[in-house]
């Protein structure tokens, strides 16, 4: 079964990581947000795609889900004697991905590139591909004014309240090469548990991708459980758009996008309401702390997209 997961941060890289697990390497390709990338002590950072290549090459940290295993801090803290800015902080191995990355993309090789070479070194197996090549920046719209995603995330640790989004550049920017032939070529395309706000609509953002979604097979999984996420801002994010935080609502935003739904056992009362929206739905346990929670959700969001939906 050919699978396309459209990804973004720790809870989309898990689920990715069980399926990398269960499917043969041709038959997975993720496509991965990019529109967290910004640019950082002049280098280029992609924080959702190393989250991706790290977890699937066995190298990135237990402990964080993010980040390298075995890091060292040694950069960052001479930079903090010299008064430089440490609020995102790259580990000495990490700095060695960003500093290649950025020097490839000045030769002027595509990002999409600099990614299947970095795979082929780490020995993934699995195409891993950038939403796009293009420049493209999530801007978040506050109360403290416009910031970059960032910024907002890590530098002011979800504070300000947010209003509205923009993914800046999305609307002139193309799918990066390989991104539309697996999605059409597809038997089914999954959208991880991920931040629909901020990881998964800028994919969906670039031209093509949605309505090639639509016209597939797909489902999508819920990383709200409860009314809350597990990790990042996403239930915050939906009460302050004034829209209450739960797996309802994250279907509903998806209603036109994917015909199937999984949600946690947690959730299991908002079944109806999510059928009624004419979706298919899973309910089973999507909490995935280890290695084997990660598989046994995949085998169960792929025997649901086995079924016959008719």
């Amino acid at each position: 079964m050919r699978i396309a997961a459209l990804a973004g941060g720790v809870g989309g890289t898990k689920l990715a990581q069980g399926l990398a697990r269960l499917l043969q390497p041709g038959d997975l390709t993720i496509i991965v947000n990019t529109a967290d990338d910004f640019e950082h002590l002049g280098l280029h950072i992609s924080p959702d795609l190393d989250t991706v290549c790290y977890t699937l090459a066995g190298i990135s940290s237990r402990e964080t889900g993010w980040g390298r295993s075995n890091e060292s801090w040694n950069a960052m803290d001479a930079l903090q004697q010299l008064g430089g800015p440490t609020w995102f902080r790259l580990g000495d191995r990490d700095l060695a991905t960003h500093l290649e990355r950025t020097r490839r993309l000045r030769q002027g090789k595509p990002l999409s590139q600099v990614v299947r070479e970095f795979c082929g070194t780490w020995g993934i197996k699995q195409v891993i591909l950038p939403m796009t090549d293009a420049n493209v920046a999530t801007i978040l719209q506050t109360d403290e004014g416009d910031l970059e995603f960032q910024e907002y995330f890590v530098h002011r640790q979800c504070r300000p309240r947010v209003r509205g989004f923009e993914f800046r550049g999305v609307s002139s920017a193309l799918p990066a090469p390989g991104v539309l032939d697996a999605l059409s070529s597809a038997d089914a395309i999954i959208i991880c548990p991920s931040n629909p706000w901020v990881s998964i609509a800028p994919i969906l953002a670039v031209p093509g991708i949605q309505s090639l979604v639509a016209a597939r097979k797909a489902i999508a999984v819920s990383p709200i459980i409860g009314g809350r996420a597990l990790r990042g801002p996403a239930a915050k994010m939906y009460s302050e758009m004034g829209l209450e935080p739960s797996a309802l609502a994250v279907a509903a935003r998806y209603q036109d996008v994917v015909g199937g739904f999984v949600i946690d056992s947690h959730d299991a009362d908002l079944e109806v309401l999510i059928r009624r929206l004419g979706m298919q739905t899973l309910v089973c346990n999507t909490i995935m702390p280890t290695l084997q929670d990660r598989r046994r959700l995949a085998r169960d969001v792929l025997d649901f997209l086995r079924a016959d939906w008719t």
